[in-house]
């Protein structure tokens, strides 16, 4: 009960607890569901480099509002195997991520139970574990990211519209993209404001500016992705 109580009061904080350790399980190359929930599940990709001799960067990959998992996949899929990264996609328990519905809690706890899943099957490096999103999606991903700093060393932030931690932890890198005529979420408002305020609070921040829209151009995801494997 009390475990339980702790894991709860964790999650409405929006804290992690799941760690890559050492896998139980043999996991291989591949895409995945992981089971997690019947219509909403979680979805893995593995690339074909993958062997559990060499341990993989590992990138939890959250969607936009009203996206799915699918589509928090695809900025970085086109680049997995190229980079050698593991991605795990979360879908978000409603239409978007809970914090921006009301408070965190249960989507906290889905990518909880998706990462022990993830964890258990698969070696990752624990130098290079990030979490990356785009729009409602980047905002969460700013969110989660500095409140789990100590699982979290890079956040990659695709045209964020704000941020919302609970607390500050660790120090993970940050790299956030806009663009200059984005429609949605407009980037004088979004990340010329964010990314100042992360800079200001000490964080080691890249930051790009494109023209274009509300989107994640593939020089951008190219970028992001160079950045993370090699940082």
């Amino acid at each position: 009960m009390t475990n339980t109580v702790s894991k709860e009061a964790g999650y409405a904080e929006g804290r992690l607890l799941a760690r890559p350790e050492h896998a139980s399980r043999a996991g291989k190359p591949g895409s995945y569901r992981l089971g997690l929930d019947q219509e909403r599940d979680a979805l893995l990709y593995v690339p074909t480099s993958y062997s559990p001799a060499r341990p993989a960067p590992f990138v939890v990959t959250l969607h936009g509002a009203g996206g799915s998992a699918d589509n928090g996949l695809r900025p970085l899929l086109p680049l997995a195997d190229r980079f050698g990264m593991i991605l795990l996609s979360p879908y978000a328990r409603l239409s978007t991520w809970d914090v921006i519905h009301d408070a965190y809690g249960p989507d906290v706890a889905h990518i909880d139970h998706a990462l022990d899943e993830a964890f258990a099957c698969f070696a990752v490096d624990a130098d290079h574990v990030a979490i990356e999103g785009f729009s409602d999606g980047a905002s969460y991903a700013l969110s989660l990211g500095i409140a789990n700093g100590d699982l979290f060393t890079h956040i990659m932030a695709f045209s964020p519209g704000f941020m919302a931690p609970t607390t500050q932890v660790g120090a993970p890198r940050i790299f956030v993209s806009h663009g200059t005529h984005d429609p949605t979420l407009r980037i004088d408002r979004t990340s010329r404001t964010i990314v100042p305020r992360l800079k200001q609070a000490g964080y080691d921040v890249v930051y790009e500016e494109f023209d274009g829209g509300h989107t994640v151009p593939p020089f951008i995801a190219h970028a992001a992705a160079a950045w993370f494997t090699s940082t």
